[in-house]
């Protein structure tokens, strides 16, 4: 039986790779670099690949934030502060949010019958202020930010640290429900909850990270969590 579910944020419930998207376009523009379908999908693979770097435990949150652009600006030869460019763009990827197909719905569904959480790797300041203008806030019982924890998913130490102080949160009764199989389903794999992997697009599975239930829609997690 399932009380307690545990949502991760950016490309779960909001639609990161749109706000994303939207966001280092601006960037660009703002500092003086033509933009371009290409030069804005190289920004996302190099952000993720040091987002997992931070997973691991080889990155600090600050050299991600600023090591990316230095990465991009190298590549492009231009000579530009990381820091200008990374203060910029997160203060536009923090003024706006675009919901996941049947996020909203979801979430009023699950109201009243579950425990619900947040448990995010992003910037606080970015994710808070996007659950203030998405106002999604209200749904959840407890919001946990890594950077507020302490600790990074899917260190188990970033979930012992954030329910610690959850009156009758119960690892065995909860399940994380993420997009992401190194952050939310590893994640919950070390802190021994089980796992929904959120896989709309079909990403090729990985013998090492194996969640416990997948689901391609969100509108399939409320049958599923009433089966489990």
């Amino acid at each position: 039986m399932i009380e307690s579910v545990l949502f991760d944020l950016d490309d779960t419930l909001l639609d990161f790779k749109k706000a994303e998207k939207l966001a280092i376009r601006k960037t660009f523009m703002h500092i003086g670099v033509p933009p371009s379908d290409e030069l804005e999908e190289r920004y996302s693979v190099i952000n993720r690949s040091q987002w997992e770097r931070l997973e691991r435990g080889e990155l600090t949150r600050e050299e991600v934030l600023v090591t990316r652009f230095d990465i991009l600006f190298a590549e492009l030869g231009v000579k530009i502060p990381s820091e200008m460019a990374q203060a910029t763009y997160e203060y536009l990827l923090s003024i706006g949010h675009y919901f996941t197909e049947g996020a909203e719905e979801l979430l009023e569904t699950l109201q009243g019958s579950y425990r619900l959480f947040l448990i995010s790797n992003g910037t606080a300041r970015v994710q808070e202020s996007r659950l203030r203008s998405s106002g999604i806030g209200k749904y959840f019982e407890g919001v946990f930010i890594s950077e507020r924890v302490g600790f990074n998913k899917p260190r188990r130490e970033f979930f012992d640290t954030a329910f610690a102080g959850v009156e009758g949160f119960d690892p065995k009764q909860a399940i994380v429900v993420g997009d992401s199989l190194t952050s939310d389903i590893l994640g919950g794999k070390n802190a021994g909850i089980r796992t929904c992997w959120f896989n709309p697009h079909n990403k090729p599975r990985r013998e090492d990270i194996v969640p416990d239930y997948e689901i391609k829609a969100l509108s399939e997690l409320p049958s599923l969590l009433e089966r489990i």
